[in-house]
Formats: structure tokens, sequence, C-alpha cells
């Protein structure tokens, strides 16, 4: 017996796999333009923005496939990451803990968001938490990789990006629902 998919499960496929590439295309646009800062390896990306955005609007499953497919284009050796760079010297650098931290971030937010849905401060909750996630990966990696106090590697790679993820935070928790609405009307 052949298993028939509907054209309409077909189409809602079709949509969630462009989404990923949409998302996935996003992080890849804007996490290369970085800056860099004098005292830290790790630069200014918006790439944690995107996937705010990403997991808020699309859910965890196909948030999660954005960030998945970001890395294994980047590991492949597409210049998607900061500064343009990619291959995995990139991910076993500096800086390859708080890359890998972006699924622990897409996974816990993405937890509470859709176990809270509709609730902003739910949401906001998720990503704070997930971001936490992913600053303690990155930073355990961060002092592995330069033989640093775990204290010292969070005072240069964690410190100074607070009040900038803060903002991100908020701003995807304003567009957040906005996108997610529009997204929903479209399926």
């Amino acid at each position: 017996m052949k298993n028939h998919i509907s054209a309409t499960e077909s189409r809602h496929k079709t949509r969630l796999l462009s989404a990923a590439g949409l998302m996935t295309a996003a992080l890849c646009i804007t996490a290369p333009f970085s800056i860099p800062l004098p005292f830290s390896p790790v630069p200014l990306t918006l790439a944690n923005l995107v996937i705010f955005i990403s997991v808020y609007t699309l859910g965890t499953k196909i948030g999660t496939l954005s960030v998945l497919l970001y890395l294994a284009l980047g590991a492949a050796g597409l210049p998607v990451f900061s500064g343009f760079g990619g291959g995995l010297g990139k991910l076993a650098g500096p800086t390859g803990g708080y890359l890998a931290g972006f699924l622990f971030l897409s996974l816990i937010q993405g937890y509470v968001t859709e176990h809270w849905p509709g609730k902003r401060t739910c949401a906001v909750t998720g990503m704070f938490l997930g971001m936490c996630v992913c600053y303690a990966f990155g930073t355990a990696w961060l002092s592995w990789q330069t033989g640093q106090p775990f204290t010292a590697s969070l005072a240069i790679g964690v410190l100074p990006y607070l009040p900038g993820d803060a903002l991100k935070i908020a701003a995807a928790a304003i567009t957040g629902p906005r996108l997610r609405a529009a997204v929903r009307q479209c399926s």
C-alpha cells in the first residue's frame, strides 16, 4: 500500500521548509556582519536576534532546524560566521561554544514559548534562559580555549554584551508576535 501525502500536507511541508530556508538565509546574511571588540575574541553580531525571531515566529522545530542548517553551512566552510569566517576551525575556536550554544538557545526558547503560547513574558523568559545557557556553554568553551579562568572569560565574553542582548530580546518580543500571526495567517 502506497503512502500518499495530500496536497494540503505537501503545501504545508513546503511552506515549513521554505520558512526554515528563509530564516537560515537571514542568519547567514546577518551573522557575518560583526563588530569586533578590541578586548574580546567575541564580536557583536545580530545572530541571536535572528534566532530569537525565528524561534518565536516558526516554533522550536523549524527555528532549531534553521540554526542547524546555519551551523552546517558554516562548518562546511561557507563564510557565514562572524567576520565572514567559516569552517571547522571557527567552530573549534574561541567563539565555537557560543555558536554551538545557539542550539540550546533555540531549544530552550522554543520549549518555553510553545508551552505558554501567547504569553509575552514567558517568551521573554524563554529567550533569557536560552541566552543564559548559550552564554554558559560559550564561556566555558572560551575559558578552555584561552586558558583563562571562567570569571575572566565571563568578563570578556558575556558582560559587555548584556545591554545589547537585552535590546535584542525586547525587539524580538515586540516583533515576534506580529510575525508569528502573519505567518499563521499565510498558512
